[in-house]
């Protein structure tokens, strides 16, 4: 079953891209929840006037998106973590606290745009942190968990 979706949903797809899923995943997940809806030709014609208007926006936005991607390039984090003995951090370090450390360093980044390569950080180290600010635009940014 091929559906256009209407949000950005985790590996599956981007917001106004068609994808083929399963019939029942469509039917009982995304199509309630609002993610998605079922391909026709007046759902076709919506997705390209969305488009368009989209388009529009995104030109206007154009330039403040590439602010963010410059400082995005020369930036570095560094977040301190409560460690016990043996270098493990208690808890982990979420996405909320890197896109805190963003904040504090002047750039604002939505948590749910970034994700870390290396899976879960729960030791000292360095890792990657990835900010995808569009389907086209995903910057790696270096991250250094340091003890408190």
């Amino acid at each position: 079953m091929e559906v256009i979706l209407l949000n950005d949903v985790d590996k599956l797809g981007f917001s106004e891209e068609i994808v083929k899923v399963k019939p029942g995943f469509a039917r009982n997940y995304l199509i309630p929840r609002g993610y998605a809806v079922v391909k026709n030709e007046t759902n076709l014609k919506l997705l390209a006037e969305s488009i368009k208007r989209r388009e529009k926006v995104e030109a206007k936005e154009l330039a403040n998106l590439q602010d963010i991607v410059d400082k995005l390039k020369n930036t570095s984090l560094q977040l301190p973590a409560k460690v016990g003995n043996s270098n493990r951090i208690f808890g982990s370090i979420s996405a909320v606290q890197i896109a805190e450390a963003f904040v504090a360093n002047g750039i604002k980044v939505d948590r749910r745009k970034i994700s870390v390569k290396e899976g879960d950080i729960k030791e000292l180290g360095n890792y990657t942190a990835v900010v995808t600010l569009t389907k086209e635009v995903s910057i790696d940014v270096p991250l250094e968990i340091v003890a408190e």
